[in-house]
């Protein structure tokens, strides 16, 4: 059963400490341990973020102590707290207005631990009643004359930086209960995704008193400005393969601007964006800013989609539930901003470092178990270097440690739930049936939970199902080419254009291709760098507009005009 619990005020903590929550609401000191890393066992990537979460100075990280041998990466030093493999869910019922509610319906659904496939608990089921409840206590937060809109937009700031705190300060849990809910290692959940959460809410709070208008001058004897005014009540619509990352993206810009929200989590991993509502009132948020829905997308999310008292709405997710939810929003000609899908190339030149290039695109497919829309998943190779690249890369695949996601070695946990583990293998059925030649893995990966083997398929042509259609899995799709020209163009031959990549020595081929690719991110000799201060989006059916950065808060706003006839004194 879930309580609300009076939790004891920020602490600063020591190098070498943690801290965590326990039943009785107490806080306890949490050990922390040195781990070395054999850089073969831990992707790249994962060490690249680490040294780029590193570089950042942010508190918690500088405090991490996780060692890889200097002799291949330098300075990725940092310390993980030892996980609780079995964290206390807190909280599991609807949140709005600061309060927790059972569903108007009192139907609860449940939410799985997909490395064992058994229920963790039961969570209240929203669906349009409790979206309508939500709506109105975002309205009402919106009024003019609120506390919430007569807040200084300095103190917007304040807010978001006080909940990054309280995030830090319970980082070691929700990473444990994050791991618990979806699946990805403890300690990527730990070291990257938190971080990453913390560093974008900082980011965004202090936009939140930058935000501001221009003069004009126009003809006439007038006084012309813009204002930069917050949309109304936002709603929010998040996956599950970065639950806490992608309910920060949301909530950072949205909050900074002065809007009010009503998101709908995942019903695969509900459980730590409800606990960071928790934290949300902690922070001291007025009463429905903040309104947090569990529940389905046929339900809840159709019902964000097409409230009329809904301003704005913002989506993560497939390309096919983004068309409903744009068809939905045109109701009432609300703002929509879509995060889609993908099948991004990356382009592998015979002049590029090859050893990098594999680790590179090793990473760009299995990493948080292939389950990143921006994923590498069409590994395009040219003709000199393709059979060597293929080799080294099954090579590394059959290395990679698929397991325990608490266990620190691990870099690969279970597909997020039944549903996506099955149509994983779907589609190493269909490479296999189209006559893509099976490399390695292909099955399951052990006797319980949804664990996939890494799999590669090399000899895939571009008209097979493996190379048109997103997998979200780990598999990877090597295809051979001869020509930049040819290269770009089967590169461009996709109804998605969310990300890419090129991996070459010579850098005019490197602004060539960037610049004839039609993907909304381009990566040059490397692979998934995102920070929260760029902007991230797609073109064509990845996607409309961007997050992130400060085009993040364009999406946001309105842009007011406000003209002023000023009288002209000669005396």
């Amino acid at each position: 059963m879930t309580k609300e619990a009076n939790y004891p005020p920020l602490k600063t903590r020591q190098a070498g400490e943690g801290w965590r929550r326990t039943t009785n609401n107490t806080v306890q000191r949490q050990t922390t341990y040195k781990i070395e890393l054999d850089p073969n066992k831990f992707s790249n990537l994962v060490v690249r973020m680490l040294r780029f979460v590193l570089a950042s100075k942010l508190p918690p990280i500088s405090r991490l102590s996780l060692r890889v041998p200097a002799s291949q990466y330098s300075g990725a030093a940092s310390a993980i707290p030892a996980p609780n493999t079995q964290p206390e869910v807190h909280f599991n019922k609807i949140f709005i207005n600061n309060e927790w509610h059972d569903a108007v319906s009192k139907k609860t659904f449940p939410t799985v631990n997909p490395s064992t496939a058994e229920v963790i608990c039961q969570v209240a089921e929203g669906d349009k009643a409790d979206v309508d409840k939500a709506v109105k206590a975002a309205k009402e937060a919106f009024r003019l004359g609120s506390p919430w809109r007569r807040m200084d937009a300095s103190h917007r700031g304040l807010l978001l930086n006080r909940l990054a705190d309280l995030i830090e300060r319970d980082s070691a849990y929700l990473a444990a209960l994050e791991t618990l809910d979806n699946g990805k290692p403890y300690a990527l959940s730990y070291s990257v995704d938190l971080s990453v959460v913390v560093k974008c809410l900082r980011y965004y709070a202090g936009w939140a008193d930058k935000n501001h208008g221009k003069t004009i001058p126009i003809d006439g004897d007038y006084f012309c400005y813009t204002r930069h005014e917050p949309v109304g009540v936002c709603g929010q619509i998040i996956p599950w393969n970065f639950p806490l990352f992608m309910q920060a993206s949301k909530l950072g810009p949205a909050l900074a601007t002065g809007n009010t929200v009503v998101m709908k989590v995942a019903e695969q991993t509900p459980l730590t964006a409800l606990y960071v509502a928790s934290l949300i009132k902690e922070a001291g948020f007025p009463e429905g800013v903040v309104n947090i829905v569990p529940g389905y997308g046929r339900t809840a999310g159709a019902a964000i989609s097409s409230h009329m008292d809904i301003d704005k709405v913002a989506f993560t997710g497939s390309t096919e539930v983004g068309q409903l939810i744009q068809q939905a929003a045109s109701k009432n000609l609300k703002k929509v901003t879509l995060e889609l899908g993908g099948k991004s190339p990356n382009i592998i030149l015979s002049d590029a470092n090859l050893e990098d290039a594999v680790e590179q695109a090793h990473s760009a497919v299995f990493f948080n178990q292939g389950q990143v829309c921006c994923a590498g998943s069409r590994t395009y190779v040219q003709e000199d270097v393709y059979n060597e690249f293929v080799q080294r890369s099954v090579e590394r695949a059959k290395k990679r440690v698929v397991g325990d996601p608490f266990s620190l070695q691990t870099e690969q946990g279970p597909q997020v739930d039944e549903a996506q583990f099955k149509k994983v293998l779907g589609y190493i059925s269909a490479g296999k049936r189209d006559g893509a030649k099976l490399m390695c893995g292909g099955g399951v990966a052990a006797d319980r939970g949804y664990f996939i083997q890494p799999t590669i398929f090399g000899e895939v042509k571009d008209n097979m199902t493996i190379a048109r259609e997103e997998i979200f899995g780990p598999v990877m799709q090597i295809l051979k080419f001869k020509t930049l020209e040819e290269v770009i163009e089967r590169g461009n031959d996709t109804q998605y254009g969310l990300a890419a990549a090129v991996f070459t020595r010579d850098i005019d081929k490197a602004h060539y291709i960037s610049a004839a690719l039609r993907a909304g991110t381009v990566w040059v000799n490397c692979y998934n760098v995102c920070g929260v201060q760029a902007p991230f989006g797609g073109y064509k059916a990845s996607g409309n507009g961007r997050e992130f950065g400060e085009y993040g808060l364009e999406a946001y706003t309105e842009v007011k005009t406000v003209t002023i006839k000023v009288p002209q004194k000669n005396s």
